[in-house]
């Protein structure tokens, strides 16, 4: 016996990504219903092969849905996750909008499974940002090795990051650059064709943006109220996929050996570090890939407590949809769980 799946935002690139990982993981619905604004109602999506008719979110009435997968943006999730959550449905959320709420647990599965019980308390389970989840996998099984103190970290975020509108603009620019035409910005708050820009989402009073805050705040959550992060966060001219340089200070000396060691053990992780051209893993090579990819593991070379990675991800699939849905199994193999 299947579950009753709403996926609230399914045209976008996140909800088009959580279809294809349910096919493809062969998640048990027995009725999937596919929504989105009023200008997609009436639209129909593919879904293993077959035809899905998109409807109303804003109409929609989710009495007898079970879970409800949400990304179709933060302020559309303040409306309408509440609706659903009152209305039965557990819902996993893929925006920022309750990832701080005190009553609403932030989960990566590889991580903290256990704070997904707490969903009770408002029907709502919140995923977190996309840079915060791959960084977070990684740093769990050192954490528990030896107690994480501090974590640099600067990323290299994909326009992924920006939804389908972001990837556009990296094309459209890239062939007016290669055009002799102009470039033209909308989404990003400078050229991305052929840059980096360090910002990412709105500047902070403190000067740091609100993704370099998530990325402490969230962490400190998920895995530990203690950890120091500084981050810096930048956009780079790629379609899909993170990478995170990460210099990770410890409360006491690391060994390196054993580092990689618990990274090759742990769940969700793939260790491709050689000292060697091509020994490592590129953003482009992890786009369609579920793993956290691990490289250029090595010690700091003057403080024994001090370890540095290289940690990439696609993130509209780990980062994302892929998360959401792990988290949907772990619900269905315990609080939701049917009877066989």
């Amino acid at each position: 016996m299947g579950y009753k799946v709403a996926i609230a935002g399914a045209t976008g690139a996140v909800g088009k990504e959580m279809l294809d990982i349910l096919a493809e993981r062969k998640f048990p619905a027995d009725d999937l219903i596919p929504l989105a604004s009023e200008r997609s109602a009436g639209d129909f999506i593919d879904f293993a092969g077959d035809g899905l008719e998109v409807r109303n979110l804003a109409e929609f009435d989710f009495k007898g849905v079970e879970i409800g997968l949400f990304s179709p943006g933060g302020a559309v999730s303040a409306i309408h996750a509440p609706r659903a959550a009152e209305a039965g449905c557990v819902v996993i959320d893929n925006t920022s909008h309750f990832r701080m709420d005190p009553d609403v647990p932030l989960v990566v599965p590889e991580v903290n499974p256990d704070a997904i019980a707490g969903y009770t308390a408002r029907n709502i389970i919140a995923n977190p940002n996309c840079s915060t989840i791959q960084m977070v996998v990684a740093l769990k099984p050192l954490h528990d090795m030896q107690p994480i103190k501090r974590v640099n970290v600067a990323t290299y975020q994909s326009t992924a990051g920006a939804g389908q509108a972001g990837m556009n603009e990296l094309f459209e620019q890239t062939r007016s650059v290669y055009g002799g035409g102009s470039v033209e910005r909308t989404e990003f708050t400078k050229q991305i064709a052929f840059n980096v820009i360090p910002h990412i989402d709105s500047f902070m009073d403190d000067g740091f943006t609100k993704e370099e805050w998530k990325m402490r705040v969230e962490t400190q959550k998920i895995l530990d109220p203690a950890i120091e992060v500084c981050a810096t966060c930048v956009r780079v001219p790629v379609f899909i996929g993170h990478g995170e340089a990460c210099h990770i200070e410890f409360e006491g000396p690391i060994d390196e050996d054993a580092a990689r060691k618990a990274l090759e053990a742990a769940p969700g992780i793939s260790v491709v570090d050689y000292r060697a051209d091509e020994g490592y893993v590129t953003l482009v090579e992890a786009a369609g890939e579920d793993k956290v990819y691990v490289s250029r593991i090595r010690k700091d070379p003057d403080l024994d407590n001090v370890l540095c990675l290289w940690v990439v991800s696609d993130n509209l699939r780990k980062g994302a949809a892929l998360n959401t849905i792990q988290i949907a199994e772990e619900l269905i193999k315990g609080a939701l769980a049917k009877a066989a």
